[in-house]
Parts: C-alpha cells; sequence; structure tokens
C-alpha cells in the first residue's frame, strides 16, 4: 500500500496523468487522462467545449480538485 497522498496542486497534464496510469507511457497516460475527460460531461464541458483542449499543458489546483472530484484520487 502506498503511504503517500495525492496532493491538490498545480500539475502538468503528464505529470498529472501519469499519476492516475504510472504504468503508461507519458504520452497513453494523458490520452487515456483526456478520454475519461471527454466522456465525463462536467470536464468535458469545463475543459473541452469553451477551448479545443489541445492547448491544455497544465492544469490549476482548482482544475486538479475538480478532477479528482469527477475522476476520484489517482
Amino acid at each position: 500500500m502506498n503511504n503517500e497522498t495525492f496532493k491538490i496542486r498545480q500539475y502538468g497534464r503528464t505529470e498529472l496523468a501519469l499519476e492516475y496510469s504510472p504504468n503508461l507511457t507519458p504520452k497513453g497516460a494523458w490520452q487515456k487522462l483526456k478520454s475519461w475527460m471527454m466522456i465525463n460531461p462536467r470536464l468535458r464541458e469545463a475543459f473541452f467545449c469553451k477551448s479545443d483542449g489541445a492547448g491544455l499543458r497544465s492544469f490549476t489546483p482548482k482544475q486538479v480538485q475538480m478532477i479528482v472530484d469527477e475522476l476520484g484520487e489517482p
């Protein structure tokens, strides 16, 4: 069991994605996280409907909290 707790802070998109999928490549981890975000209506609206999502490079602590609220802790 991992004794470290997940901390809400600013994360790069790949850094956060690797928290959720540490066994994937960085590109694969981001693609998986992005796909989970796209099928979640709240996350899709917040991150992809107002922009194309391609420019996402990092997430603020508030955005990370929203992702964790919807997907659970990594």
